[in-house]
C-alpha cells in the first residue's frame, strides 16, 4: 500500500537542448562569496559570455575574474559605468544585502534582465519599489533561491498539491545552525549597514519558502515575532572560526543583525506558521519541519547546519484502512552533475530567451520578504500586527 502511495509522486526530468547560436552577454554587479557559485554554473552553460564584473572594493572584480581565466572580461568598481559601458543582456546581482534594492532597480531601468541573490530586499517598502521597477521594464527578475529546484522540494510541493494530507492546518518550521555564524570570508554578513538582516534573511527566508511554495504562497495576515542577536555578540561565538582572540573580538563588535528568529504567522487560507531560524543556539536544530493536514500529516527532517536541504527520508503519518500508517519517502537526487545553483542559472537564462515568466517571480517572493519585514516589525513594536503588501497581484 505504501509504495502506491509513492507512485503517485513519481518525478520525471527531462533534458533540454540549448540553442548556443546566440550568446547571452553577462555581467556582475558583486564578486564576493555568492558570486563564485554563479559564475561557476554560468560557465557551465553554452550559450553564456561573461563579459565584465563590479566590485566597490579596488581590484575584487579583477581577482574575481582572473580565477575563472577571464582575462578579456573587463572589472569595474562602479557598477553603473560598467552597464553603461557594455553591451549586456542580464546581471547577477551578488552584493550584500544592503545594495540588492538599488542595484537590481538601476539594471532593469537601464533594459537589463536580473537575477538577484536573497534575501529579495531588507525590508518590505523596497521589494514593492523593484517589483515596481521590474513591471515598468517589463525585464526577467528572478530571485536566487535555488533549494526550489531541489528534487526534494518538488515533491514537498507535490505532496501537499496531490491532497494527501488533506486540508493543511498548521506546519513547524524553521532549521538553525549550533555554531554559523558567516563570517568565513566576509563580515558583511553580520555588519548592520550592509547584512541589516541575519539569519532571518540568509536561511529563513528558505524554511519559508519551502512551505509557502508548497501552498501556492498564501498572504499573511498577522504575525507575532522576536527577533534577538545574544551570541554574535559575544567573541565565543566564533571561537570555531578563528583561533585569534582579537579576530574574534572584532566579530562581536561588528555584529549588528539577528542570530535568532521566532514568529506565529496567521496566513490567509487559515494555516497558522511556526517559525523559527538561528545561527547560533545550544541546540543541534530547533525542530523538523512538519506540515500538519486533516488527513495526514508530513514530517521532513531538519540538519545539524541548515541551508535550504532536507535531512534525510521523509515521512508521510496516515491512515490507511482505519490504521495508523506511516509512509517513508526515500531522499531523491538531482540529475548526475547538475547542482540547484546550475538549475537556478539555466532557467533564468531560459526565461530571457524564450520569454517566458520568471522561474522565481517577485510576486510570491514580495510575500516571503512581507513576512520577514513583518517579523521584525513585530519584535519592534512588541507586539503581533497585521500585515498588508502594496501592489501585490
Amino acid at each position: 500500500m505504501a509504495d502506491n502511495v509513492l507512485d503517485r509522486f513519481d518525478q520525471n526530468m527531462t533534458e533540454t537542448k540549448i540553442d548556443a547560436s546566440k550568446k547571452l552577454r553577462i555581467g556582475f554587479i558583486g564578486t564576493g562569496g555568492i558570486a563564485n557559485s554563479h559564475i561557476k554554473a554560468y560557465l557551465n552553460q553554452p550559450d553564456v559570455e561573461i563579459v565584465c564584473g563590479a566590485d566597490l572594493v579596488e581590484g575584487k572584480a579583477r581577482k574575481f575574474l582572473d580565477n575563472y581565466n577571464l582575462t578579456d572580461a573587463k572589472d569595474y568598481v562602479d557598477y553603473k559605468q560598467m552597464i553603461a559601458e557594455n553591451q549586456l543582456d542580464a546581471v547577477s546581482v551578488c552584493t550584500y544585502n544592503s545594495q540588492h534594492a538599488p542595484c537590481a532597480i538601476y539594471a532593469m531601468e537601464h533594459g537589463l534582465n536580473v537575477l538577484l541573490e536573497k534575501p529579495f530586499t531588507v525590508t518590505l517598502e523596497e521589494a514593492v519599489a523593484v517589483r515596481k521597477a521590474e513591471k515598468e521594464s517589463g525585464k526577467v527578475l528572478s530571485i536566487g533561491f535555488q533549494p526550489r529546484f531541489d528534487a526534494n522540494m518538488k515533491m514537498i510541493k507535490q505532496i501537499v498539491e496531490s491532497g494527501e494530507l488533506g486540508e493543511i492546518y498548521y506546519i513547524q518550521t524553521g532549521g538553525g545552525r549550533r555554531h554559523g555564524i558567516p563570517v568565513g570570508w566576509s563580515t558583511t554578513f553580520i555588519e548592520g549597514d550592509k547584512g541589516v538582516l541575519g539569519a532571518i534573511g540568509d536561511i529563513g527566508c528558505y524554511s519559508l519558502d519551502m512551505c509557502l511554495n508548497a501552498m501556492g504562497y498564501p498572504k499573511p495576515v498577522t504575525i507575532s515575532g522576536r527577533i534577538s542577536g545574544f551570541f554574535g555578540k559575544t567573541p565565543e561565538a566564533y571561537t570555531t572560526k578563528t583561533d585569534c582572540k582579537c579576530e574574534q573580538q572584532k566579530f562581536a563588535d561588528l555584529f549588528a543583525v539577528d542570530d535568532f528568529a521566532s514568529a506565529y504567522i496567521r496566513l490567509d487560507n487559515g494555516v497558522v506558521l511556526d517559525f523559527r531560524i538561528a545561527w547560533y543556539m545550544h541546540l543541534d536544530t530547533p525542530g523538523d519541519t512538519i506540515i500538519m493536514g486533516k488527513k495526514g500529516s508530513l514530517r521532513i527532517p531538519s540538519t545539524d547546519c541548515w541551508n535550504g536541504s532536507v535531512g534525510g527520508a521523509m515521512k508521510i503519518y496516515h491512515d490507511i484502512c482505519g490504521k495508523p500508517t506511516e509512509t517513508i519517502v526515500p531522499l531523491l537526487k538531482n540529475p548526475e552533475g547538475v547542482s540547484n545553483v546550475d538549475m537556478k542559472i539555466r532557467s533564468f537564462l531560459d526565461a530571457i530567451k524564450n520569454g517566458t515568466p520568471s522561474p522565481i517571480p517577485s510576486s510570491q517572493i514580495i510575500i516571503n520578504q512581507a513576512i520577514i519585514d513583518g517579523i521584525v516589525k513585530s519584535s519592534e513594536v512588541g507586539h503581533e500586527i497585521e500585515v498588508t503588501i502594496p501592489g501585490l497581484d
